[in-house]
């Protein structure tokens, strides 16, 4: 059954080093898309101490653990879905994690981000499991950022094939420090090309949400978060959030889902129908 999802782009200022500021601002979001209809709310990457900033070492929490159950109790309170990425500590390691808490207070799933960038991996440890969640929504699966560069898009494929009918992205793309306010998009076709090839192929819908800011500490220290978040079908953009530092904004979109039938080898063939090309093994050595 086709169904329809008012998502909203919680594009938010994170300050490195401040979750508790990072989280009110989120919480002021959460409450601003409820008013205005929203049935799920989508945020960055590691909205609470920032994408690679020290602090995280040492001062991460746990999951379910003091972030976590924040925004559990406010998607319970506001009756709203709530998509985000945290920082993950478990005993000594540290994740780049993202949750997806039902208006219940549950974390339906928990994503920790596979294709961490090699001047990151000092702060991250990599995750090891892909998994998709049926939600009245459709099916939903959730990976992080970079996970969707075109060299690492067999994650994609992955929760295609798992059966995702729409992927929640929380992310943290950054430009050089000079970019300038009121350029258009810069990102170029360096998202919009792979979140095309999934929701072609599988029919599917990537959403992926990018913070505001200037990147404080850590090896990416001084580059800018411009935000232009995106909504990608198989058509192409549905959704752009707006491309400024300075300002957090939120988008809101209908998102249309379609359920996908197609299951199992019968998805190599429908690849195959769509022109996709598959390695043959005789150019293995």
């Amino acid at each position: 059954m086709d169904r329809t999802i008012k998502l909203g782009l919680g594009q938010i200022l994170i300050e490195g080093g401040e979750p508790k500021r990072n989280l009110e601002r989120a919480i002021k979001m959460i409450k601003k898309a409820k008013i205005a209809g929203c049935d799920m709310i989508l945020f960055p990457e590691c909205i609470d101490f920032g994408w690679t900033h020290p602090s995280a070492k040492t001062e991460a929490k746990k999951i379910p653990g003091k972030w976590s159950k924040l925004l559990s109790n406010i998607a319970h309170e506001m009756n709203i879905w709530i998509c985000a990425g945290l920082t993950e500590k478990e005993d000594k390691k540290l994740y780049n994690s993202a949750v997806l808490i039902d208006n219940s207070k549950n974390i339906i799933l928990k994503y920790r981000k596979i294709n961490i960038l090699s001047d990151a991996l000092e702060y991250y440890n990599i995750g090891n499991q892909l998994k998709v969640a049926e939600t009245p929504f459709g099916k939903i699966g959730l990976n992080i950022c970079s996970d969707n560069y075109i060299d690492s898009l067999h994650i994609g494929h992955t929760l295609g094939r798992m059966g995702s009918e729409i992927i929640l992205s929380p992310s943290s793309w950054t430009v050089d420090y000079d970019t300038i306010v009121g350029k258009k998009n810069s990102y170029g076709r360096k998202w919009i090309e792979p979140y095309t090839i999934l929701a072609k192929l599988y029919n599917l819908v990537v959403c992926a949400t990018t913070s505001v800011g200037t990147i404080v500490g850590g090896p990416f220290e001084g580059k800018k978060m411009m935000g232009g978040s995106l909504v990608v079908n198989k058509s192409g953009v549905i959704l752009e959030g707006e491309f400024n530092e300075y300002a957090g904004s939120l988008s809101i979109v209908d998102v249309e889902i379609k359920s996908n039938t197609v299951k199992g080898t019968q998805i190599g063939k429908s690849l195959k129908s769509k022109g996709y090309k598959f390695d043959s093994l005789d150019n293995i050595s």
